[in-house]
């Protein structure tokens, strides 16, 4: 059995805020006394259907919890997500369907199970109690709070400052959120730092319905590839947990060298001391920033998929970029007969062949120098191309396909 002052010390590493670590310590000692598991929620809203590692952070922690005995309820937001919260954002988030809700928590559910154990998880859809509620009970709902206080909220007040429409259902959005809170009695809530003001809201309502206030733990957002911006979907910066152990491995390779310990941090296990000692490494120039990152790639690659697809991972990239040679395996591409031996737009093959997703694209990796066919760099966007079985294209450092043509 780990002692509370152990728990506290393994789950405050990585964590932004906490409301607070006394009253957390004291929650973990009367779990201990009464042999009851604290209750550990954590909300999403399926907004989009894939998980990416910046998702992973809260997961990761949650997990930490799990492995000192205790219950994380996951609520999946399919009540809230057709309200839209702009949680940092400078607009409302679209409202989406019940159906694209439903299909995206789905995904969700067969995501999170890559980082949490299924027999410490609980998960409930927040329509469970909404989807109840009578219009007097969102009425008294509320009245447990003023504008005044929605207000204190930093995304709202620049926005209210700025003269751009905050709807009544996004002040309503907050107290939702910690309502979920009092339905499933949580104990500690995590979240992000863009959640603090809608977590401690919960702590407020729990407090109303003479329940014990939930501990608020906050995590830093985690940036994407680029180096600036949250990892986000729409961005197109992201690592997606259901991507292929070479695409994660060769992903990670390209961050930014500044987000090497910060992704080692919140994203492995490697203790703390270790981080520290390889950053000084990397700032003395003892310790190459592409070998943290192999270690790093190595490391998260083994945390979503095993230790045999982490060290192939390496061995793949090893091979095409260290030693500038193909991938043991390369997706094939099946060209229509009719088209063999015929001239054919570069850009349209590469969007048949899924290395882009439109002609823009296309045409953007040409101008990048980004395209080669066996070998030969194209750079000239409106190339008219002869396509011949085995021909290898490529788009970028980890895209390949090689050509094949359909037999009748």
């Amino acid at each position: 059995m780990i002692s509370p002052k152990d728990q506290l010390f393994a789950l405050k590493r990585g964590v932004v805020d906490l409301f607070s670590e006394e009253e957390l310590l004291k929650k973990l000692e009367k779990s201990l006394q009464e042999n009851r598991p604290l209750r550990i929620k954590y909300g999403a809203d399926p907004s989009a259907p894939d998980i990416h590692l910046g998702h992973t952070v809260p997961l990761r922690k949650l997990r930490q919890f799990q492995e000192c005995g205790h219950i994380v309820v996951f609520i999946i937001g399919d009540f809230t997500a057709t309200i839209g919260d702009p949680s940092g954002q400078s607009k409302t988030r679209p409202i989406l369907s019940h159906d694209q809700v439903m299909a995206n928590a789905k995904t969700y559910q067969e995501q999170i199970f890559k980082i949490l154990r299924k027999d410490l998880t609980e998960i409930h859809f927040n329509s469970e109690w909404f989807g109840k509620m009578k219009f007097s009970d969102v009425v008294q709902l509320a009245s447990q709070s003023s504008v005044a206080q929605m207000l204190e909220r930093n995304d709202f007040s620049i926005r209210y400052r700025e003269g751009k429409p905050i709807s009544i259902l996004e002040f309503l959005y907050p107290l939702i959120q910690g309502y979920d809170s009092v339905m499933i009695k949580s104990d500690v809530e995590i979240g992000g730092t863009d959640q603090t003001f809608n977590l401690l809201v919960g702590r407020t309502l729990q407090k109303n319905s003479n329940q014990e206030a939930q501990i608020v733990m906050t995590l830093p957002l985690l940036e994407g590839l680029d180096g600036k911006m949250k990892m986000s979907k729409s961005l197109g910066n992201i690592i997606g947990v259901t991507d292929s152990p070479k695409e994660i491995f060769g992903k990670t390779m390209s961050i930014p060298d500044e987000l090497i310990s910060k992704y080692f941090e919140l994203l492995t296990d490697i203790e703390t001391e270790a981080i520290e000692r390889m950053t000084r490494q990397m700032k003395e120039g003892s310790l190459n920033p592409m070998e943290a990152k192999k270690i790093l790639g190595q490391k998260i690659v083994k945390g979503l998929y095993d230790e045999e697809n982490a060290k192939f991972a390496l061995e793949e990239f090893t091979r095409i970029f260290s030693k500038k040679e193909l991938p043991q395996e390369i997706e094939q591409f099946f060209c229509n007969q009719e088209n063999e031996n015929k001239e054919i737009w570069i850009v349209k093959v590469l969007q048949d062949s899924g290395l882009a997703p439109s002609s823009s694209e296309g045409r953007r990796l040409i101008r990048q120098g980004a395209v080669t066919l066996d070998g030969k760099r194209v750079s000239d966007e409106n190339s008219q191309v002869v396509l011949k079985s085995g021909m290898i294209l490529s788009a970028g450092k980890r895209k390949f396909r090689k050509v094949e043509f359909k037999t009748s």
